[in-house]
């Protein structure tokens, strides 16, 4: 049998030429993949050219699976990931292979945990979504903060927040499937079940200051019930927005109408096709992007009983170096579970919190 390896799946992207470098610092010799033969074989001689490359697409989907093997972790880095990240879950699944991808999006998120998980349980597969910026550090502080609770916790509240110019840090995948996003349905945890959710808003008090949050539909949904039993609400909130977070919660309780209107959904797609052949964005790091992430627990009469700050710096490196621990260990350690699978089931708490210190963010309780 084949030597079990990690196979970085869209290397070329913006997120997947960061992982990919953040894996060979690791020590870790990927196999490549992606579209464009021309592009692996130069992003791997720009690696020191130790690094095998192989060409796959999800429009083939047998491409794909031909380079997944059983015990292999394979982390997907394509995106928007409701159009094009079915292949590589399914050649994940199919191989019993560990999977990681960078999702942001809330539907993927979803399909991940109701519809593809339980095949993958069958097939002794591990999906691991989310496992970047979005959602990891969110997953860490909730975790640590419910912990510190103790049982009368029964909801808590999760905010994301960043300083600093990420506008023109952010991707064209990035801003691809946030246009993606724009008219999916969200998704909040209460009442110890998924519910649906548009346009709540809260405040939260971050270093000091005042910060607005938009909900959003995060893995956390899923991650944090099971593993505390009287937990009863989750909430997920993203605070890029500033003073117009409260306005893009107006226009969020609007999607579902927005969305039936007839050619709306197709015009969305295809500005998301525009802004990923035009590309744009990225700029380098040291662009002065700074992290905070904040979860509070609280008990039924709504007094707050714990918080935990988790602070970091760019996203995107923090997303590289994370995925790079995680395939790593996983490679050489496996991950605890099968099925689709929190960071906190996948990894354990304490070793989480080392490999998120190892990328960037440190906690602050």
């Amino acid at each position: 049998m084949a030597t079990p390896r990690i196979v970085l799946f869209g290397a070329t992207g913006f997120t997947g030429r960061l992982t990919a470098e953040a894996l060979v610092a690791r020590g870790a010799r990927p196999l490549l993949a992606g579209r464009d033969q021309t592009r692996l074989t130069a992003l791997a001689d720009s690696l020191g050219g130790d690094v095998s490359v192989a060409v796959a697409d999800v429009g083939r989907p047998e491409s794909v699976r031909r380079i997944v093997a059983r015990g292999d972790v394979l982390i997907s880095t394509v995106g928007p990931f409701v159009r094009w990240g079915e292949a590589a879950v399914a050649a994940a699944t199919e191989a019993g292979a560990v999977y990681l991808d960078t999702t942001g999006e809330p539907t993927f998120i979803k399909r991940i945990f109701q519809r593809y998980g339980p095949a993958a349980a069958a097939r002794g597969a591990a999906l691991i979504t989310a496992f970047g910026y979005d959602y990891v550090p969110g997953n860490l502080a909730a975790a640590l903060a419910l912990g510190k609770a103790g049982p009368r916790a029964v909801r808590v509240d999760v905010g994301y927040f960043v300083e600093g110019g990420m506008a023109r840090r952010a991707s064209a995948g990035t801003r691809a499937s946030a246009l993606g996003m724009i008219l999916e349905p969200m998704y909040g945890f209460r009442e110890g079940r998924i519910v649906p959710e548009h346009g709540r808003t809260r405040r939260f008090v971050v270093d000091g200051r005042v910060r607005h949050g938009l909900s959003i539909g995060a893995s956390e949904h899923f991650t944090l019930p099971p593993a505390h039993a009287g937990l009863r609400e989750v909430n997920v909130y993203l605070g890029w927005l500033g003073g117009l977070t409260r306005v893009a919660g107006v226009l969020a309780k609007a999607t579902p109408v927005i969305g039936a209107v007839p050619g709306v959904r197709r015009a969305t797609e295809a500005l998301a096709d525009r802004v990923l052949r035009t590309g744009g964005g990225g700029a380098p790091a040291g662009t002065g992007v700074s992290s905070r992430i904040v979860a509070e627990a609280y008990d039924a009469e709504g007094r707050r009983l714990a918080a935990v700050h988790v602070a970091g710096g760019d996203p995107y490196e923090f997303t590289a170096g994370v995925l790079a621990w995680g395939a790593a260990t996983a490679l050489a350690k496996g991950v605890h579970g099968t099925g689709a699978l929190g960071p906190v089931d996948a990894f354990g708490l304490e070793n989480l919190a080392r490999g998120c210190a190892e990328a960037g963010m440190t906690v602050r309780e």
